[in-house]
């Protein structure tokens, strides 16, 4: 929970209303708050870059504040008394097993690639005098 203090500049009751309104439509806003002086409050997970970002394109803005929120004071719980556990069920957890060493062996030689030898003549070459439907010009 972040609590942002912003300083804005509005100049009339459009200007307020939008701001407002973009303020809580940023992400992780919580509450909303504008005071007299023209400081608007924001309070939840928000991202103030995010926020001061949306802002400014509706009026002028300042950052006056970053910290933590104040939340309200809980009350205090006794703590409760654990039970003792007893020591058959800490001792359920199996042991971790050993990996299964993997039943090949690979032997890799550095002379020996993956892709195969490239040949000395390709077969699927043609040889013109043997084609006799070939054209020669000359």
């Amino acid at each position: 929970m972040k609590k942002v203090v912003l300083k804005l500049d509005l100049h009339d009751d459009k200007c307020r209303k939008k701001a407002l309104k973009t303020a809580s439509g940023v992400s992780g806003v919580e509450s909303v708050s504008l005071d007299k002086d023209q400081k608007l409050t924001l309070t939840g997970d928000i991202d103030t870059v995010v926020a001061v970002r949306k802002l400014r394109k509706v009026c002028h803005t300042d950052i006056v504040s970053v910290g933590p929120a104040k939340e309200p004071e809980k009350k205090k719980e006794e703590p409760k008394k654990e039970e003792p556990k007893k020591p058959a069920e800490t001792n359920k957890k199996d042991p971790p097993k050993e990996p299964i060493p993997y039943p090949y062996t690979v032997v890799c030689h550095p002379m020996h690639t993956y892709y195969p030898p490239v040949p000395d003549c390709y077969p699927y070459g043609k040889i013109v005098e043997e084609d006799p439907a070939g054209c020669i010009i000359c």
